[in-house]
């Protein structure tokens, strides 16, 4: 879970200059709002498509924070074991706000490319 605290890190130290005033918060400032905030976030996973002269990103799956489990405990074998090999990215949010991406790259063949895109309208 720390690097999820490293990739939110630039988001909640924002959150607390603009709100708090407080211009550097500690380690353990943030440790404590981030475990107020992230069972309110929400991931999508995405993988880069090439798309004639350009790419796109297809979405392919979307995860509450009570799902992300293994997504956050091994991202990289997670995505190779589920989509397999390609350019990722992860996309996190709190409703509608975006909080942070990263991105992964594991190698293999592409699984993702035999599933279905994600029905964003089927999100809830």
């Amino acid at each position: 879970m720390e690097w999820v605290l490293n990739l939110f890190s630039e988001y909640l130290e924002n959150d607390f200059k603009k709100r708090l005033g407080v211009p550097k918060p500690t380690v353990d400032q943030l440790w404590e709002v981030f475990k107020v905030l992230f069972p309110t976030t929400s991931a999508r996973l995405l993988v880069q498509e090439p798309v004639g002269n350009t790419v796109r990103f297809k979405p392919l799956a979307f995860y509450h924070a009570d799902e992300m489990g293994p997504l956050i405990d091994d991202p990289m074998g997670y995505i190779k074991d589920n989509f397999g090999g390609g350019k990722f990215k992860i996309n996190f949010y709190q409703g509608m706000q975006f909080i942070a991406t990263i991105n992964f790259k594991p190698g293999g063949p592409e699984i993702w490319r035999d599933l279905p895109e994600l029905d964003e309208s089927e999100i809830q």
